[in-house]
């Protein structure tokens, strides 16, 4: 038997139970998306020059076609349009991509603690950046800088690496795809560590992109991302109904007529694929991908018509918010974003440890 994919249709509650369906998610996602607005809009606002939200809403009016709106004055147009808001918008698109991802891995390893990076993408995507930072190709011009194209193919090798040695064996798994992941990711870690050692003067430099960041966004690095982010959306919210029936046994799943592997292998194509270009515009940011996914089936339960497409909006609404902490905790010094993520992130990966310790030992 073939499931069918998640259609949009009307809430059945005839013999009592609720099917969820896009029409029944209408209201709960519309929430959602609001409040990332709000979030995006209250984050546009604040800086080292405060900005009224009467203005800010002004200077994004006035750049709609056909719509003239006065309010805005020209500093204040500057520093929203060009300054601040190709900031805020990557900073979501990447924060949705992380949220995204993440539970999509979690959902096929079936592992709370499963998170974007661990088919070896930071890894791939370190060697890449590390790469070209210490070699004279290193330029920051614009679409000149190889930087970005550098981390995708590093990320993109590292998870072709990954999967090849996962079935280099005599099946496929997702603990052998961990594995293969895991001694990626040493030998990632090992190339970068040798190459900072030895390059010592471009230590910084390398640090700067490991710990991710949005000071340097740019409209174009937000279109880079895009493509990818809506393929990801696309490809994956139809698999959300697969994904829960996957939450079975693997044996059980078959039975009902799924193609495992073929799902496994889809929705980790698609996940990686969409991180490492995540990645190439932001550096590594963490914890985004294991927070945000584990906060929403907290509040709203395990169905992942549910928590894929929230954990998009709050993945979003989450980085905005870090980003906004890290450009305005310390004026005149930023915060380099994957310490505030860590900050936050850490003592609740612990809290996920402590919780989950005996269902992780028993599926690994």
């Amino acid at each position: 038997m073939q499931l069918a994919p998640l259609r949009i249709g009307r809430t059945h509650a005839g013999d009592g139970h609720v099917l969820v369906t896009w029409h029944s998610l209408a209201p709960t996602l519309a929430l959602a998306a609001l409040a990332t607005l709000a979030v995006a809009l209250f984050a546009l606002g604040l800086g080292t020059v405060r900005i009224a939200p009467t203005a800010t809403i002004a200077v994004l009016l006035d750049h709609v076609p056909f719509i003239s709106v006065s309010g805005g004055t020209a500093t204040e147009d500057a520093i929203v349009w060009h300054v601040r808001l190709p900031r805020v918008l990557l900073a979501g698109m990447v924060g949705a991509t992380l949220g995204l991802s993440g539970a999509a891995y979690q959902a096929v390893f079936r592992n709370p603690l499963a998170e974007p990076y661990i088919m070896g993408v930071a890894a791939g995507a370190s060697v890449g950046a590390t790469l070209i930072i210490v070699s004279p190709l290193f330029v920051t011009a614009g679409i000149l800088n190889p930087l970005p194209l550098a981390a995708f193919a590093g990320a993109i090798l590292a998870v072709m690496l990954a999967y090849g040695l996962a079935r280099a064996g005599r099946g496929f798994s997702t603990t052998s795809l961990i594995l293969s992941g895991v001694a990626i990711s040493s030998l990632g870690t090992s190339i970068v560590t040798y190459l900072m050692l030895t390059y010592s003067e471009r230590t910084i430099a390398v640090l700067n992109w490991v710990l991710g960041g949005f000071n340097t966004a740019k409209w174009l690095d937000a279109g880079i991302l895009l493509p990818y982010l809506v393929v990801a959306i696309l490809l994956l919210l139809p698999h959300a109904r697969i994904l829960n029936v996957l939450q079975l046994d693997e044996e059980q799943a078959r039975q009902l007529g799924v193609n495992v592997e073929r799902v496994q292998v889809t929705v980790l194509a698609v996940a990686s694929l969409a991180t490492a270009a995540a990645v190439a515009v932001s550096g590594l940011i963490g914890f985004v991908g294991l927070i945000v996914p584990h906060t929403v089936r907290m509040i709203w339960g395990p169905d992942y018509r549910r928590v894929l497409p929230l954990s998009g909006f709050f993945g979003a609404s989450f980085l905005i918010l870090a980003d906004l902490i890290a450009r305005t905790l310390d004026p005149g010094h930023e915060i380099p974003i994957g310490v505030v993520t860590a900050v936050i992130g850490a003592p609740f990966f612990l809290f996920l440890l402590r919780r989950h310790s005996r269902t992780i030992v028993e599926r690994a």
